[in-house]
Formats: structure tokens, C-alpha cells, sequence
């Protein structure tokens, strides 16, 4: 396989769908998880863009499995994020609960896995609905697993869940990507929200009780625990990197020592945390390191989805400093107390603008970061419906979109999208291309997975 470069969780390359269906000279791939659908859904990039593909799901090539099947050939897994390797040879995969039957598991706090796939193999058309591209099962170092960060020999996992339950997580293992195994773990303070907290050691020491909490959100008893969900690196003026959580449990953003934490210290949150409008799930370092925008998607304690993204100034959630929250930004809806529920965002290669997938308003948001930090009111300046075509009953369904990723030259945004069906329902993810410059939704492939989650892109500029 030739050399391809990726975006990882960022998107992919050139292309127009207007008057003409234009050949790209290179060979562009969408890597798309199915969730409840436990596959990996491999797009041809050209193929999606030409007019007659649209609406259609022609433009998937191959379907990868993340897990063997179970002894009864029932698909286990459930993908939910996905990052390739520096090479771009291999695919990381997140299953939130591992490798379960989502007909049969649709509680909380499943034991995570990581799928070590073969990208190569991933793009085969042979191959396809079959679980070839798997090298490599493990587990994912704790319960819930989400958020995935790729170093050069390490894995950071974060975990929003605890065992059977959607609270009780204040955990980000360190893994080994060769051997797959836990080669430490980061332990986050609990919260403050104004009731009283398990009385549980951070660090831990055994043989204190395990944290289980019998209820699931949303839950006025949630608060305790930060539930950290997707992760990102920032990298701060004193030339540090440092760690950033989206903490869907206590509402705000953690900051932490990376390289403390990748020489075993346990305990690494740096400075106070940065409230946020409620509780977040995506989070995303600008091209350079020095802002984090992270959505505001829903709150675990009451029922109330967010309408708002925070960019957070690297410098001066480090040190402390008073506006560490350098912005924040309606998405997705005029009103003021309208939820929007943002779900993931992405940068553009140039740091200039964030695109950001609202799945209760089924619309996506591009905000431009220079008028975000001067608290503009237009900081948001475009606003994208995403429309699903009629599924195969007859019904239009809402978009709901989810993931988002950008292509190296800043044209297009890749968005991924559906609701949940029953996880026995043919295949009824979608996933979107908007032309930035068009600032319009230019094609669209039916057809992928099931409350389809993350992305990655393969560009491949030989």
C-alpha cells in the first residue's frame, strides 16, 4: 500500500459536486464507525462525490468488523471512535462497551476494547463483512471507553463510565500499543456538586470499595465524578504538552501534566477546572495547540441539552489564570435557551474556523475563531441543515448528526450522522460532505451503520 496521510478525526480532500463530477487525482477514503452497527465503514471519497451516487450507499467499499464473531455468529462490538497510526497502516478502534450484542446490551458501563486494524486490508473489497483487517483485541483499561489519543507507543483512553453504570468514572489508562497492555492510569479528583460524594481515595488504595452508583442520567446525584469523555493535546507557551478532558459528569474541562503522566505519576491535573455549560463530549486542540473548543453537549443531572461551545485559552488553563475560557458561542439555534445538543467539532487546517455537528437542531455550525475570542455575536457564522433522504420504510428521519472531521485544504467537512434504530434495522447512517466555500451540503452516503459516531480520513498524495 502506498503512503497515506490522515487527519485523524479530521477529514478529507477535494472535490465538487455542482455542475460536473470532478476526478481527484488522488485516492481518498472515509473511515466511518458504525456503533450499533459493529463495523467499520470504508468510503471511496471520489465515488461519493459523483452525482450519481448521491443519496445512495455505492460509495462504501468494504465493511470491516471490529471484533470476531461470537461462537453463535452474532457481530459483537461497538465502535465508536477511531484514529490511525502515524504511518496510517493501522486503525485504532474505540468500542465503548467492547464485545457485546447491542440487541442485548444497551445498559451502561460495559467493559471497553481497542480493535487493532489493518487499514489496508480495511479498503479491500473481498474482505468485505468480514473481520480480515482485525489484528489485535484488548482491553481498553476500564468501563465506558471513549475518548482515544495515539502516541508513538502509547494509547490514552478515557473512560466516561463505571462497571453497569453511567457514573463512577475518574479514570484515563495508559496503554501499550503492542503488547495491549495497561501500562498505567491517570486518576482525576472527584467533584464538588453540592451533595455529598462516596468517600473514595484519589489515588486509590485498595480495598476500598468499588464506586458503583445504581442510576443513570440524567440524575440530580450525578456530579461526583468527572466521567472524562473524548481527549485532546494542547500545548502551552513553556513548551509542555498538556492533556484536556471533556468532563461530561462535572460539567467543565480538566488540564493535565502529559509528561508527568507518561512517567507513572497518577494524580496530574495541573490547574482548576474550566466550568463549562454543561456537560461536554467533543473536544479538539487547534491546529497550532494554543485553544481547545469543546461542545457543551448535555447535562447528567437534570434534562437539558447544551446550545454552546467553549474555546479555552492552553496558557491560561495551565497556569489558572482568570479567563481561561477565553469564549463561548451559541451553536445550532437562535434562541437563547434553545438546546442544540453539540455533539463533535473539528478545526480547519488553518485554525480559523470550527465545525460543529448539533444533533437536536440537525444542523451544522461553522464559527470563526477570531470573532468567537472578540465575543462577537456573529461568531457563528454559517448554520447548515443536514437532511437525511427517506429510509427504506418510507420514513424521512431527523439528521442527527454526530462526527466531524475537516480535509487538509480546508474545502470540505466530512459529518457523520442518524438516529438510533433498533440494532437489528438495516444499516441507516449517513454521512454528509459540506463545501465550506458553498457553505452547503454537496453530497451525501446512505447506508452506514447504525448512530454512526466517529471519523478518520485516508489521503493519499503520492
Amino acid at each position: 500500500m502506498k503512503p497515506i496521510r490522515i487527519i485523524s478525526l479530521i477529514a478529507f480532500p477535494l472535490w465538487l459536486l455542482a455542475v460536473a463530477d470532478i476526478a481527484l487525482a488522488n485516492d481518498l477514503f472515509i473511515l466511518a464507525t458504525g456503533r450499533r452497527d459493529p463495523r467499520i465503514y470504508a468510503i471511496d471519497f471520489n465515488a461519493a462525490l459523483k452525482r450519481q451516487n448521491n443519496n445512495t450507499s455505492n460509495a462504501i467499499v468494504s465493511r470491516s468488523r471490529v471484533h470476531p464473531n461470537r461462537l453463535d455468529g452474532t457481530l459483537v462490538g461497538d465502535p465508536a471512535n477511531i484514529v490511525l497510526s502515524e504511518d496510517r497502516r493501522t486503525a485504532y478502534v474505540i468500542n465503548h462497551h467492547g464485545p457485546v450484542n447491542n440487541a442485548e446490551f444497551l445498559q451502561h458501563g460495559g467493559r471497553g476494547s481497542v480493535s487493532v486494524m489493518d487499514v489496508e486490508k480495511m479498503l479491500k473489497p473481498e474482505f468485505d463483512d468480514t473481520d480480515r483487517a482485525v489484528e489485535q483485541n484488548y482491553d481498553s483499561g476500564y468501563f465506558g471507553a471513549v475518548g482515544l489519543l495515539v502516541l508513538p507507543e502509547l494509547l490514552l483512553v478515557s473512560h466516561s463510565e463505571n462497571w453497569l453504570t453511567e457514573d463512577g468514572s475518574n479514570r484515563i489508562s495508559i496503554i501499550d500499543r503492542k503488547t495491549g497492555g495497561r501500562r498505567g492510569q491517570i486518576e482525576m479528583a472527584l467533584g464538588h456538586p453540592g451533595h455529598a460524594c462516596p468517600a473514595f481515595p484519589v489515588p486509590f488504595v485498595s480495598p476500598t470499595p468499588p464506586p458503583v452508583v445504581p442510576f443513570a442520567a440524567p440524575d440530580p446525584q450525578f456530579g461526583c465524578w468527572p466521567n472524562p469523555e473524548f481527549l485532546a493535546l494542547g500545548h502551552g507557551s513553556d513548551a509542555k504538552t498538556y492533556l484536556f478532558s471533556g468532563n461530561a459528569g462535572t460539567n467543565d474541562v480538566s488540564v493535565m501534566d502529559l509528561r508527568q503522566a507518561l512517567m507513572g505519576v497518577t494524580v496530574v491535573e495541573v490547574a482548576p477546572r474550566i466550568p463549562v455549560q454543561t456537560g461536554p463530549f467533543g473536544i479538539k486542540a487547534s491546529p497550532n495547540g494554543k485553544f481547545i473548543a469543546v461542545t457543551a453537549r448535555e447535562s447528567a443531572q437534570a434534562d437539558f441539552e447544551g446550545n454552546s461551545i467553549s474555546i479555552v485559552d492552553v496558557d491560561r488553563a495551565r497556569t489558572g489564570a482568570p479567563g481561561a475560557e477565553a469564549a463561548r458561542v451559541r451553536v445550532g439555534t437562535d434562541d437563547p435557551n434553545g438546546q442544540a445538543r453539540p455533539f463533535t467539532l473539528a478545526w480547519t487546517p488553518d485554525g480559523r474556523q470550527i465545525i460543529v455537528a448539533n444533533y437536536r437542531t440537525n444542523n451544522v455550525s461553522i464559527v470563526d475563531l477570531r470573532k468567537a475570542l472578540a465575543h462577537d455575536p456573529g461568531a457563528e457564522v454559517a448554520r447548515i441543515p443536514v437532511i437525511r433522504p427517506a429510509d427504506a420504510d418510507g420514513q424521512t428521519r431527523p439528521g442527527r448528526p454526530k462526527g466531524t472531521a475537516v480535509t487538509l485544504d480546508g474545502r470540505y467537512a466530512v459529518v457523520s450522522g442518524g438516529p438510533r434504530l433498533d440494532p437489528d434495522a438495516p444499516p441507516s447512517g449517513t454521512v454528509w460532505v459540506i463545501d465550506l466555500h458553498q457553505r452547503a451540503v454537496v453530497a451525501t452516503v446512505t447506508g452506514v451503520g447504525n448512530d454512526p459516531y466517529g471519523l478518520t480520513i485516508l489521503d493519499d498524495d503520492d
